[in-house]
């Protein structure tokens, strides 16, 4: 028996940064969720013990502690897991250590195919979309937004009604239509691997001395977006999109160890999304996550604008001049024939 589905990325516009418990976040966070840079996940069911992952179709055995411990977390919930051995089959559409979260893609399907077979076993699901956002955040708590699409919340907090910690929601207070249909072009800038993994990264916040005073700005920050998305107001929106991206690094760089993950050329993006913003009056913005490269996002009214801009402008900063064309999406679908 086996189940496929397709799954996005996502790229937070207010960011998780720390947590507590089994992956539970220590604040609040909204994110877009994507549509091109998704992962394609087959999870067949065996008789013969254990777990194998493929990726491309090529054997990797590094990502099977990944799988197994997801496996371990999910087994009070779905305990006939334990009865199989796993297949899994899996494919990015983007480059894998890309800085692109292939975290969150990759074990929301995951998430979703095994909410999918628990159904086909027979097991009673109330609500298999809510219950495949729990059991992804089990996987990679970003992971969790990825099962939905447009806007998505994770985190309690006051101004978003139905928020919870161990879930994502999809955004039900009001959108202007100029939010969804954003683009976000992602510049590639460092394509290896992370100087601190996003684990790590989160861990540093348990003792470090900006710690309350995030939690309560990204408490605010999301009460704060709340008129901001309903008028369309984008000048507000760029704002505090790109305060979140660099109190997020500022964040790594005033932890014990402290982390500088931005490049040269992620500066030199910055200052040239901002020049061109200011010089031509396009909202063209930035936002970054946890590394170098950097996701410029605008409305798609302005695409070809934003294209010859990047074309022009961004390319000659980026690893061998690589960019990925994405836009916010409508969420997971099924490969089932």
């Amino acid at each position: 028996m086996k189940s496929s589905f397709r799954a996005p990325s996502n790229i937070a516009l207010v960011k998780y940064w720390g947590k507590y418990g089994v992956q539970l976040p220590s604040n609040p966070s909204v994110s877009f969720t994507l549509d091109v840079c998704a992962t394609e996940t087959t999870l067949e069911l065996t008789e013969a013990a254990g777990v194998s992952v493929a990726l491309d179709g090529v054997d990797t055995p590094s990502f099977v502690p990944k799988v197994a411990q997801f496996v371990e977390r999910i087994a009070d919930r779905h305990p006939w897991i334990l009865r199989f051995g796993l297949r899994v089959n899996t494919h990015n559409t983007f480059p894998h250590s890309s800085g692109i979260a292939s975290s969150a893609s990759g074990m929301s399907a995951l998430a979703l195919c095994v909410v999918d077979l628990a159904a086909k076993l027979g097991h009673e699901v109330a609500d298999p979309r809510q219950e495949a956002s729990v059991l992804a955040r089990l996987g990679s708590g970003s992971a969790c937004r990825s099962v939905y699409g447009g806007l998505v919340v994770w985190g309690e907090t006051p101004s978003v009604d139905g928020s919870s910690q161990d879930f994502g929601v999809p955004y039900a207070d009001a959108v202007h239509e100029v939010f969804r249909t954003y683009r976000d072009t992602v510049a590639l800038v460092d394509v290896g691997q992370k100087a601190v993994s996003s684990t790590a990264g989160h861990q540093l916040m348990e003792a470090h001395p900006f710690r309350e005073q995030r939690f309560a700005q990204a408490h605010a920050h999301l009460a704060a977006l709340k008129p901001i998305l309903a008028a369309g107001d984008l000048d507000a929106f760029m704002e505090l999109v790109e305060l979140e991206a660099l109190t997020l690094h500022g964040l790594m760089m005033s932890s014990h160890p402290s982390y500088i993950l931005m490049r040269p050329n992620t500066l030199h993006i910055i200052e040239a999304i901002r020049t061109y913003r200011r010089e031509s009056g396009v909202p063209v913005s930035f936002t970054l996550d946890a590394g170098a490269n950097v996701h410029i996002l605008y409305p798609a009214a302005f695409e070809q604008t934003a294209r010859s801009f990047v074309e022009n402008q961004v390319k000659p900063w980026c690893k061998d001049g690589r960019t990925i064309a994405d836009r916010v999406g409508q969420g997971p679908v099924s490969l089932q024939q």
